[in-house]
């Protein structure tokens, strides 16, 4: 298993991902950091298993891990251990980029990455949020 950062041509991957979960409403790719490359993505044997975007605050410490989506085809024992490479590769790296803060947002609906998340020692706020989005 390996992880690298985001391609251009990995954008195509991803919209099928988002396309082929229920209930998801794909971001614009220039909603996302590095319009689309911003980001980290898990592959195994050269298929891509899971991929996530790192936003950097400007003005604070901050950073945020959002739009985390996985390969809804990917069925493998291991999609654990590659949620858990993610998260740790996104911290380390945001880490490196002078940040102190790591911020995700994940909705209840994803019980595996709340969980993963919690196991790495990610404070689990206990009142539910909503993402709210708008287009200026």
């Amino acid at each position: 298993m390996n992880i690298r950062k985001l391609k251009e041509s990995d954008w195509s991957t991803l919209q099928d991902w988002w396309n082929n979960w229920p209930d998801w409403v794909p971001p614009q790719k220039d909603f996302l950091p590095d319009n689309g490359t911003g980001g980290l993505i898990v592959e195994k044997n050269n298929t891509p298993i899971i991929a996530g975007f790192i936003y950097f605050a400007l003005n604070s410490k901050a950073s945020f891990f959002e739009w985390v989506i996985a390969n809804p085809k990917y069925k493998d024992k291991d999609r654990d251990e590659a949620i858990k490479l993610l998260i740790t590769t996104a911290e380390e790296f945001a880490k490196s980029a002078g940040k102190k803060y790591m911020c995700s947002f994940v909705g209840k609906q994803n019980p595996r990455l709340l969980k993963t998340h919690k196991e790495l020692g990610w404070d689990l706020g206990q009142v539910t949020s909503y993402e709210l989005t708008k287009v200026l």
